[in-house]
């Protein structure tokens, strides 16, 4: 978990810093903590507004970008500094990272008041319309006499203020599971998918059209971005941002990223537009979902996003029908939960599986063939428990129509004609693949694969190789060692 822990003092000593050090150094194993300085805020003026100067805008990231932020207040005059009300009113004027954000506040203090008042005050400015903080309630930390309670070290001397400390301290990072959960999009049903993306969460970057065709360009401004060769530190690695790219798009696959708001906000741009298996082009990325699907595909769209926001199912992938024998390509739907179970969005990859088909029956010699016997199944995965989909015998009237291109194919393009013999779509398992699928711009819309695979089209199977002639193929290419 990522905190921002800020003092409300900017004096060169600081025990309400030094509170704040022991708890980001002896926590660490518990959560992030990130300690913020306040001292080179400008004085706030609203004649002479800063909030998009660097100083300003330093702290308004760091804690937009945190889960949840430890104040630490000392008391003058019993109220909060004047430097921690400078910084809140700079957060409340024309940025607002505090909205729904869990706020800890603790303060130590000289004397024995331990900066209850302070503390009593500063939950109050905290909850003010414009800032909506989300205070966490219950007991206080007031550390009192603070200039007895730290060793040389930098540690606090007390067993029983550290245990209570530490008790709160776990409570809090509950408190930010619960206050997220609260951000997340409450769904009760399919129809309650807001596909024009009008809410927010807490990743959603405010002030930039959605179909802007430059919302890349214009929202890496606005929350600045970093690119190039700026490290990124990722879950097991570190990267630059130009290595990410270098490894997105290289990935054998096309990836699409549609975020928790229904939001389309990434995907690897590593081929152009008219020759990828599910065209998106620059200028879709930013736009809500129902931007870049037809009207008859919403109501698909909303059923496929649902069933992995509620967990209903994990993965759904379905074919794209009428591209031959040569090509088999499949759309696949992942839902991504954070470290919370939190659903976050939908990682979309599209690939066509005929070449690793191909190489397999080639390497080993065998080669496909129609199972007269098997019982036709839905070639959709992953919907059956929202859709009944693979309930073989239903009629299309009555099979419901689930679409589920999640990403950003934009038009209801021509289908191209098949190549391979046609099928009624509903015979297949009561689903019409062509309509659901596809919200425009694959290969093909309508028509559907063999029920089967199809027969590899060669005069006669190759002979198998012997194993001992076969080059040996090491497929260790990760970072194991033995």
């Amino acid at each position: 978990m990522k905190l921002v822990g800020i003092a409300g003092s900017i004096g060169e000593q600081s025990y309400n810093r030094d509170l704040l050090k022991f708890i980001a150094k002896k926590y660490a194993g518990l959560a992030e903590i990130e300690l913020v300085d306040i001292s080179d805020l400008p004085v706030f003026n609203p004649d002479k507004d800063q909030s998009e100067s660097p100083e300003v805008q330093r702290v308004y990231q760091k804690i937009a970008s945190a889960q949840g932020v430890i104040l630490a207040t000392p008391e003058h005059n019993h109220t909060v500094p004047a430097a921690m009300k400078n910084m809140i009113e700079w957060l409340s004027y024309n940025l607002h990272p505090f909205e729904g954000k869990p706020v800890w506040i603790v303060g130590a203090s000289y004397h024995s008041q331990g900066s209850a008042r302070a503390q009593l005050h500063l939950k109050q400015i905290l909850e003010s319309p414009g800032i909506n903080a989300v205070v966490m309630p219950g007991d206080e930390f007031l550390l009192s006499n603070a200039k007895e309670a730290f060793d040389a070290e930098g540690n606090l001397k007390d067993a029983r203020t550290i245990g209570f400390l530490e008790k709160l301290l776990h409570k809090f990072l509950k408190y930010v599971k619960v206050i997220d959960l609260f951000d997340a999009p409450d769904t009760m049903t399919a129809d309650d998918e807001d596909l024009e993306a009008k809410g927010k969460v807490n990743t959603t970057i405010e002030g930039v059209d959605m179909n802007d065709d430059e919302w890349v360009e214009k929202a890496a401004v606005r929350v600045h971005a970093v690119d190039g060769s700026t490290y990124v530190k990722l879950d097991r690695g570190i990267l630059t941002v130009d290595q990410l790219n270098y490894f997105l798009n290289t990935m054998p696959v096309e990836l699409t990223y549609a975020d928790d708001n229904n939001q389309f906000i990434y995907y690897n741009k590593n081929t152009p537009t008219a020759k990828m298996l599910a065209p998106r082009r620059p200028g879709q990325a930013g736009d809500p979902l129902s931007s870049v699907h037809p009207d008859r595909a919403v109501k698909h769209v909303k059923q496929v996003i649902h069933a992995l926001r509620t967990g209903d199912s994990d993965l759904v992938a379905m074919p794209v029908p009428g591209n031959g024998p040569d090509k088999h390509i499949m759309h696949y739907y992942k839902g991504m939960h954070d470290e919370n179970g939190r659903y976050r969005g939908v990682n979309e990859w599209v690939v066509d599986i005929m070449p690793i088909i191909k190489y397999y029956l080639d390497s080993t010699g065998q080669k496909l063939v129609v199972d007269e016997n098997k019982r036709p199944t839905s070639p959709i995965i992953g919907l059956d428990a929202v859709t009944g989909a693979s309930s073989h015998g239903s009629s299309a009237s009555a099979a419901p129509q689930a679409d589920a291109s999640t990403g950003a194919s934009e038009s209801d393009a021509t289908p191209a004609a098949p190549a391979v013999e046609q099928a009624p779509v509903a015979d297949e398992g009561g689903i019409e693949i062509g309509d659901l699928l596809n919200s425009g711009n694959n290969t093909a819309t309508e028509g559907i694969q063999p029920k089967e695979v199809t027969e590899t089209p060669k005069a006669a199977p190759k002979p198998s190789t012997p194993a001992a002639a076969k080059p040996e193929v090491d497929a260790s290419t990760g970072a194991s060692e033995s």
